[in-house]
């Protein structure tokens, strides 16, 4: 009977955490929180290899009622920073992932030295390629707005590594 007692709250208390989860899940605000203007993605290529490669997404607001945290896009998420010279335009670097030279070796000792492979997290979000969901703070809490129909300017080739920033 103890048994059976201890297992009916388990299992109550298995369920209430599973509710808690998903109240705690992510919800897409319907309402813009500000006027947005152009909002754009725009993928680079440094000139050289280890330069790397990327995509930066531009979003501009009309008003400096809130400010704007992070952006998730493609599969993944960075924060947000303002552009000096225009304190209305916010940008999300993202940076391609580099594939790493692996040592192969019958030796154990020689590929101690390889990386382990990068694995993007899960996004609490299902997104199409021209969306992205941007993160802001209101009223000291976390609120989630989707953006979509974002535009794509053509690819900018350096010939060097890209500027550090805009």
């Amino acid at each position: 009977m103890r048994l059976i007692k201890h297992t009916l709250y388990l299992i109550a208390l298995l369920v209430m955490l599973g509710f808690y989860q998903c109240s705690s899940a992510q919800k897409l605000q319907e309402k813009a929180p500000v006027n947005f203007g152009e909002v754009y993605y725009q993928t680079w290529n440094a000139g050289v290899k280890e330069g790397g490669s990327g995509t930066n997404v531009f979003i501009t607001v009309k008003e400096d009622k809130i400010v704007l945290d992070s952006i998730y896009f493609r599969g993944q998420g960075v924060k947000l920073e303002r552009l000096e010279k225009d304190a209305l335009v916010y940008v999300g670097r993202f940076k391609s992932i580099q594939n790493k030279d692996i040592v192969l070796s019958s030796e154990m000792n020689e590929e101690h030295k390889n990386q382990l492979p990068y694995l993007p997290s899960q996004l609490p979000f299902k997104l199409e390629n021209d969306e992205c969901v941007i993160t802001y703070k209101q009223h000291e809490k976390t609120n989630y707005y989707k953006i979509s129909n974002i535009i794509e300017k053509p690819t900018l080739n350096y010939p060097s590594p890209p500027p550090k920033k805009d």
